[in-house]
This record gives C-alpha cells, sequence and structure tokens, in this order.
C-alpha cells in the first residue's frame, strides 16, 4: 500500500471541522482505501491551531499555510477558508504538487477559477470541490430513475435553496456583503448548490434569464458605528434551458425567514416526476402516472441499505444519513480516485461549469439580456 498519504487541513471553521471529521471516519465507514495520516492543521493564531490540531487529532500545528506547500509529508490540502483565499491557496498547492479538496465556490470571479482549473489540468494533480449533496444516496437513485425512464422523458426542472442567515436587517455587516472579500453573494453561497444538482439530473445549461435583488441594501457595522454597504445579492433566479431541451427554474434566497436548508427541486417528465427536500434528506418523492387513477399518488422513498453508499453507515432503512455523512462520502471519493487514477467528481473541471452558471445568472441580471453558457 506504500506510504499513508498525509492530510493538511487549511482553516478550522464549520467546513474545516467537516473535513475534519470526514478525515477521521471514512476508513471506519467505507473500508478499503488508502491509508491516510492526519499531519498538519493550519490556522491563525498559532494557539487556536495547536488547540484545534489536538482536538481534531492532526499530528502537528502551523499558523503558516505555505509551510504545506513544500512539506514531503503532506499529499491532500482541504482548503476551508473564506472565498477569498481560495485561488491562492490553491494555484500555490497546485504548484507544488499537491491534490486539493477545495470548498465551493471555487473562487471570487469566473475568471479566477478557470485559471484554477487550468492549473490543475496541466499539472496533473487531482482536484475535488465540496458539493456534498450530489453525493446524498437518494440523489444517485432520481439520477438512476431519470436515466431508466420511470418518469419518462424529462420536460421540466423546477429548483430553489432558501436559508434565513440573512434574512435579519439587524444582522451586522460581514465579509460576505462585499465583493471584493466573498464575490456573488447567495449564488455563490447556496445557489451554486442547486446548479450541482441540476446538472447532475439533466446535464448542461444551455442558456439563462436571470434577475437578482439585494434586500438588505445597508446592515449596521458590527462596533456599531454607521451601516455598511451590501454589495451583493440576497436573492437571484434564472429562467433556464437544458442542453438537451429541458426548460425549467431556479432561484435561492438567503433571506428566507424559515428556511434552514430547502435545498429542493423537482423533475417533472412524461410519465411521472420527482421531489426532493435537503431538509428532508433521506427521502425522495416520486410519483408514477401508472395503475388505476383511483391509486395514483406520490410514493415516498426512504433511503436504506439498497442506496449505495448508506449501507456502509447503517444496516436498515428510516435511520438517516447527516449533512457530516455526505461529507464522508466526499472524502471516499477523494481516495478512490487516488487508489484507481481518475478524476474525482467534482474536479475543477466539472465545478467550473457550475460556476459559469451563477456567474450567467449574474451577467443578465445586469445586462436584462439571455445569456448563453459556453462550453
Amino acid at each position: 500500500m506504500g506510504n499513508p498519504l498525509g492530510i493538511g487541513l487549511i482553516g478550522t471553521g464549520y467546513m474545516g471541522k467537516t473535513h475534519a471529521l470526514a478525515y477521521r471516519n471514512v476508513h471506519a465507514v467505507m473500508g478499503d482505501l488508502p491509508a491516510i495520516r492526519l499531519r498538519t492543521l493550519c490556522d491563525t493564531p498559532q494557539d487556536k491551531a495547536a488547540a484545534m490540531a489536538a482536538q481534531f487529532g492532526f499530528e502537528h500545528s502551523s499558523d503558516d499555510w505555505r509551510s504545506l506547500l513544500n512539506d514531503p509529508g503532506i499529499d491532500i490540502v482541504s482548503v476551508t477558508t473564506p472565498n477569498q483565499l481560495h485561488k491562492e491557496m490553491a494555484l500555490e498547492l497546485i504548484a507544488a504538487g499537491k491534490h486539493v479538496w477545495c470548498e465551493k465556490p471555487m473562487a471570487l470571479t469566473l475568471a479566477d477559477a478557470i485559471e484554477m482549473e487550468v492549473a490543475a489540468r496541466k499539472a496533473g494533480v487531482l482536484t475535488l470541490t465540496g458539493y456534498n449533496y450530489v453525493k446524498n444516496p437518494v440523489f444517485k437513485l432520481a439520477q438512476d430513475l431519470i436515466a431508466d425512464g420511470v418518469i419518462g422523458t424529462p420536460v421540466h426542472f423546477r429548483g430553489w435553496v432558501d436559508e434565513d442567515y440573512q434574512a435579519d436587517p439587524d444582522l451586522p455587516w460581514t465579509w460576505r456583503a462585499r465583493i471584493k472579500d466573498a464575490g456573488l453573494g447567495t449564488l455563490g453561497d447556496l445557489g451554486c448548490h442547486l446548479v450541482s444538482m441540476a446538472y447532475g439530473l439533466l446535464g448542461p445549461i444551455e442558456s439563462l434569464i436571470g434577475d437578482m435583488q439585494t434586500v438588505h441594501v445597508t446592515r449596521p457595522m458590527p462596533d456599531g458605528q454607521g451601516h455598511g454597504q451590501v454589495e451583493n445579492e440576497d436573492t437571484a433566479s434564472a429562467l433556464v434551458r437544458f442542453a438537451n431541451g429541458v426548460q425549467g427554474s431556479i432561484a435561492t434566497s438567503r433571506s428566507a425567514w424559515g428556511r434552514k436548508n430547502r435545498l429542493a427541486f423537482e423533475v417533472h417528465g412524461t410519465k411521472g416526476m420527482i421531489c426532493f427536500d435537503q431538509e428532508r434528506m433521506n427521502e425522495l418523492q416520486l410519483y408514477e402516472n401508472s395503475g388505476p387513477k383511483s391509486q395514483q399518488g406520490f410514493k415516498t422513498i426512504l433511503a436504506g441499505p439498497e442506496h449505495a453508499p448508506y449501507g456502509n453507515f447503517c444496516p436498515a432503512a428510516g435511520h438517516q444519513l447527516g449533512f457530516n455523512d455526505l461529507k464522508v462520502i466526499e472524502a471516499a471519493e477523494l481516495l478512490t480516485a487516488i487508489k484507481e487514477g481518475r478524476a474525482a467528481y467534482p474536479d475543477f473541471t466539472a465545478a467550473l461549469e457550475f460556476e459559469k452558471v451563477i456567474h450567467a445568472i449574474a451577467e443578465s441580471a445586469r445586462s436584462g439580456a439571455r445569456v448563453t453558457i459556453e462550453g
């Protein structure tokens, strides 16, 4: 098997912790994977890095992420920092020959994301982008049902992703409100997840007409001194046309009171439809237009061991997977790709296509014109 793959982690916030948990659990859950060792955790200040390294189980800590670049014991680096740091870190890690697992969005701008994708492809390193929702076993079931023709020919897609973390107008201003730090708003935070699901179900989006708005144009500064401008969007929507001819709509809001993670979609077909809601992530709704009309209705399919890799976590349906379990499946995808010498999904090449769509929505919203997505 060779030496264990050395893991570096940059960032110890919410997403950093999910990566640490995934690395710690992936072998226990998934079994036959390349061995890993949790080598170095990076954060600032150093005392925080040291404390979190001990908590997460890493051997070393550092307050300088560049210490990972020339460390021959580091093979894979997770980038879980704020958006504005992704590009610089990813490019330098790629140049150093490290595999990179980067949270979404890839970068602040489409040009930066393209630069990252080109660099990774030329260097021949593996990349993975943090679109964990497409790793849900019932999402794979939805893909299979569509591919097998269970709902007939797909004709329409409707998707939305709403949260309320920016719904309160009195919430203090943060870096997420500034374009140079965060890039897009709800499109970069949430909308790209919905696009990743739309692509997984129906393939590339060919063109769209978009709109967006900023609900709370200013927010109180954290120090109580005045208000700061909110430069990016709180809500966005688009009418989309897929390359296969399917039409549909997507919408996203970070100011939707009561919604905590309503990442949902419907796929309408000529023989039925499929519905999913991430807030009930272990269920898939299926309607089939067959049999007596008096007995037709939506069927709820509960995730279970028949829906791989659910059975690796639990032997019984109805006991449910969670968000962090999807990150374990992501980690397994990356390690399996390294083992098999293939691309992981979604790598920077695949994720770039999702980012083209969210930036096209913003472009269309500004111009008022339909935008064609370049392949």
